[in-house]
Formats: C-alpha cells, structure tokens, sequence
C-alpha cells in the first residue's frame, strides 16, 4: 500500500490574489512581480488564473521566507494578499510502477499463461450401464421403476412408449421421408380430464 506524504518546499510560494487584473493586464502583473524580485531578481512566477494562484520560484529558501514574513496579508490594488509555502505530496514511489503480475492472466485476453499452469482435462463422461441395460430389456408397456418411493420422495419410473407402427386403424398422410407402402397408425388423441364430481358442502 502507497504511504501519502505532503512535504513543505521551502524554495516556492503560493500567492492566493483576488485581484483579477493581475492575470489580465500585463502592467498588474509587472507591479505584482516588483514586489518579490527585491528578495530575489532571478525570482520566476507561474500564474494560475482559474484557481487565482500566482507560484513564486525563489533560487534561495532564506530569500522565500523573508518574502512571505514581509509581504503576507499586505495590500495589493487595495485588496489583501496572502502567501504560503507550497507542498509537494509524494505517494509510494516517485516513478510509476506497473502493478504487481498476481492476476493479470485473468485479463482477456492473457498475453500468456502464469508459469505452472496447465490444461484441465475434462472429465468422464457417467454413464450408467445397468440403467440401459434394463430399459434394452424392458417391451411395450412395461416399466421400470428407477427409485423406490419414501414417505417424503415419490417414485421415479421410467415407461416404454407402444409402438406408433403395431396398434390398428385408418392410414394418415405418408411423411415425404417415409418410403415405406405400410400405413401410420393414427397419431395418439389428448384425453382431457374429467372433472371431479360434485360434493355438496356444508351449509351454512
């Protein structure tokens, strides 16, 4: 985890100047800038008109501190001016790192695999042969009853379907893959429940 620091640069200041003029005339700014190159002529100043904040590079820390105990709540264009140190915040390390490679195969798609990985095989498919087995055995109309009921689970039992081809019966429309002269039975009619009979109740 990066530690955040803020470290005081004893070397420059930040005017906070309310007077618009100075980042709009250059005969303000002059004016600004003759009151800090007494303390330093090699003194270089950065303006920042959105946030309203001038920097002033000094070449000598002394020279920035006798700057800002003469010059700080001083007027300027009739209006108040005050000076800070600037601060540097410094997190983690001062160059940019790539992040640490614990994860980034997970990135689609990986560039390669992480060392010691190695292709899953997949698995077996179940098969369960005595179930086939019963169900080859079993003829039209038999069942087989795959588990046994509880009093909490009913039973599952598996019916073998009659076939389409032996009952009786009119001829329907030949499918266009049959070749066959034999005549289909009749598809299966869907018997609809009866309705349970009525049971007078109780009156009330």
């Amino acid at each position: 985890m990066h530690i955040k620091t803020t470290k005081c640069n004893r070397f420059c200041l930040v005017a906070s100047v309310t007077n618009q003029e100075v980042f709009d005339r250059p005969e303000a700014q002059a004016g600004f800038e003759a009151l800090f190159r007494p303390f330093d002529p090699e003194v270089q100043f950065q303006y920042f008109k959105s946030f309203r904040r001038v920097r002033i590079s000094f070449g000598d820390a002394l020279a920035a501190a006798e700057a800002r105990l003469r010059l700080h709540k001083t007027e300027f264009s009739g209006k108040a001016m005050k000076l800070y140190f600037a601060q540097s915040v410094h997190i983690g390390s001062p160059r940019l790192e790539p992040p640490k490679p614990d994860k980034q195969f997970l990135i689609s798609p990986p560039a390669s695999p992480p060392v010691g990985w190695e292709q899953s095989q997949d698995a077996t498919p179940m098969v369960n042969y005595d179930l086939l087995c019963a169900i080859s055995k079993l003829g039209p109309g038999e069942k087989y009853e795959l588990h046994t009921a509880t009093p909490t689970t009913p039973s599952v039992v598996v019916h073998i379907c009659e076939d389409e081809r032996g009952g009786g019966g009119g001829s329907s429309t030949p499918d266009d893959s049959d070749h066959d002269d034999k005549p289909r039975a009749p598809k299966p009619k869907i018997i609809q429940t009866r309705r349970p009979d009525y049971a007078h109740g109780v009156e009330q």
